[in-house]
């Protein structure tokens, strides 16, 4: 069959949930058996996440090849269990790069080179190119900002041109917000048409409509929606609030969402998918007694940072059963005074990912409170190498023990660039990004959570072990059971003698999908289940 594109757009605020509502549409339509995939367009200049501030932008997401993603393509893997790249994801600073760098080749012929057509050419060739390539089903694109943004017109704009040129085979679908107003004691739709009315203006008549709402929106106010912006009445479904994302796949079903697409795309409505893995994860979710009470030491104050990170651990609590109480702990206000009192009552720690030098001192308390006291602790990235150096510092007596980038001077350089190692993969330095090999050491704990030698983790990170120092971390205790097969640089580390303490290199939270968790976060959340 031909490729079909569905766009997502969203009017009224930001916010509203495009990814999810974007994922929720691919995972039914691959219910149905259907080829998926779904893409990204953000309209910021920036080349890609990578030089984006967490605290602002929040977790900048790694593809298998590399690629410095936006968060949300962290919820398509989830969702679909599908491996995305860096064609999932198109900023305009990589569309305007690659505009200005065919003008340099003279590929334009001289010509004057403007928006239209020039940059909405490159961007339908985008838009387009998983399908002619990889020949999907479908192709879910998500346009990020809010209708009426200056920077999303020209991503509109390919909207409307596809749409006139693909004819059935294109369909939009709008996610807007309905209020609640307290005072008036009623909703109010308003704003929906108005932003349906500005799409309207830019030449796009949306097919589908999703109304964001914290209560639900009535069969009488769906139909008035429905009249004022010119969709059909069976067109327009809710989008209210759920205690899990997760569920948002099953009201969109409940509502009909994949037969309203595939009747006006011309195909076949078949049988009504069962979702029957997906209903007992959130089955298992809600029927769940126990509570796991973790500790997310971060050194970022918004969590949107460690996104990943917190559905991986909701959804191995879930596996183990449980319910998960995720508390933050921002590094910055952490002390060697207030430790004890903050972290005590968790049963597990989890120390997060990040760069540059501030909160890393909180970090290393939290590492040597957990270290001593035996509590199950995972370290990730950043984690794991403050964990190194804590236990450079506090068990080999490397009082200077540091970062080369925190402290030059350092004698004891427990992290730093391997010079034999170094690898340029872009123009901001010396990354290692991607997807990389490790092979674990038999016997290891690591090892038997894994049950295999060989396996392969997503890494985001310029600074090593320094595997100078491996010996004397050996001797000691801490051992050094993962090492990436070609370059030698140590990927995990663990003290086999606590009952869970593992750091790893890379980012497993990358890889933990909804209906395949990954084995690190559900050993993890077992073992602090039995902890306390």
């Amino acid at each position: 069959m031909e490729t079909k594109y569905i766009f997502v757009t969203g009017g009224v605020a930001s916010s509203l949930g495009k990814g999810i509502i974007s994922s929720s549409i691919a995972k039914l339509l691959q219910a149905r058996g259907y080829n998926v995939t779904i893409q990204k367009f953000d309209p910021y200049i920036n080349i890609n996440a990578g030089l984006l501030n967490a605290n602002e932008h929040g977790e900048c997401y790694v593809t298998v090849d590399g690629h410095e993603a936006d968060l949300d393509l962290g919820h398509y893997e989830r969702f679909l269990g599908v491996e995305m790249t860096k064609q999932n994801n198109i900023t305009t600073g990589r569309i305007y790069q690659s505009v200005i760098n065919k003008e340099r080749r003279e590929e334009y012929r001289g010509k004057t080179v403007q928006v239209v057509p020039h940059i909405t050419n490159e961007i339908k060739m985008n838009m387009t190119a998983l399908g002619n390539k990889f020949h999907y089903d479908f192709v879910v694109t998500e346009i990020g900002g809010t209708v009426g943004d200056i920077e999303s017109l020209p991503y509109i704009e390919c909207v409307r041109q596809l749409k006139w040129e693909l004819g059935k085979n294109a369909l939009s679908v709008h996610l807007t917000y309905v209020p609640y107003l307290a005072a008036a004691g009623e909703m109010k739709t308003k704003p929906t048409q108005h932003s349906v009315q500005k799409l309207q203006s830019l030449g796009v008549q949306p097919d589908i409509l999703v109304l964001r709402a914290e209560h639900e929106v009535e069969e009488d106010m769906r139909r008035k929606v429905a009249l004022f912006c010119n969709v059909d009445a069976d067109a327009v479904v809710q989008s209210i609030d759920v205690p899990t994302i997760y569920q948002v796949p099953i009201n969109l079903l409940n509502q009909h969402m994949d037969e309203i697409i595939l009747r006006k795309m011309g195909l076949p409505i078949g049988e009504k998918p069962t979702l029957g893995p997906w209903n007992s994860f959130l089955k298992r979710r809600q029927e769940a007694k126990r509570v796991v009470r973790i500790g997310l030491v971060g050194k970022y104050e918004l969590q949107d940072a460690y996104k990943s990170i917190m559905e991986s651990l909701s959804q191995a609590a879930t596996y183990n059963d449980s319910k998960l109480k995720l508390e933050f702990v921002y590094s910055e206000e952490l002390t060697s005074d207030n430790v004890a009192r903050t972290l005590e009552s968790y049963q597990g720690i989890v120390l997060g990912p990040g760069f540059g030098q501030h909160g890393v001192d909180g970090i290393y308390v939290a590492a040597q409170y957990a270290r001593e006291h035996n509590i199950p602790t995972f370290g990730i990235q950043l984690g794991m190498q403050c964990m190194s150096i804590e236990f450079a510092r506090n068990v080999l007596g490397y009082s200077d023990a540091n970062v080369k980038e925190h402290d030059p001077d350092t004698k004891h350089n427990v992290i730093d660039i391997m010079e034999e190692n170094k690898v340029m993969t872009n123009i901001d330095g010396t990354m290692r990004l991607g997807s990389f090999e490790c092979v674990l050491k038999k016997g290891s704990k690591t090892e038997k959570i894994f049950g295999k030698e060989v396996i392969s983790g997503r890494h985001r990170h310029r600074y090593e072990l320094n595997n100078a120092f491996i010996e004397d971390f050996e001797k000691a205790g801490m051992k050094c059971v993962g090492v990436n097969p070609e370059t030698r640089l140590i990927e995990v580390v663990e003290i086999p003698e606590l009952r869970w303490y593992i750091g790893v290199q890379f980012h497993p939270e990358y890889e933990s999908t909804v209906l395949n968790p990954h084995p690190l976060f559900l050993s993890f959340i077992k073992e602090s289940l039995e902890s306390k």
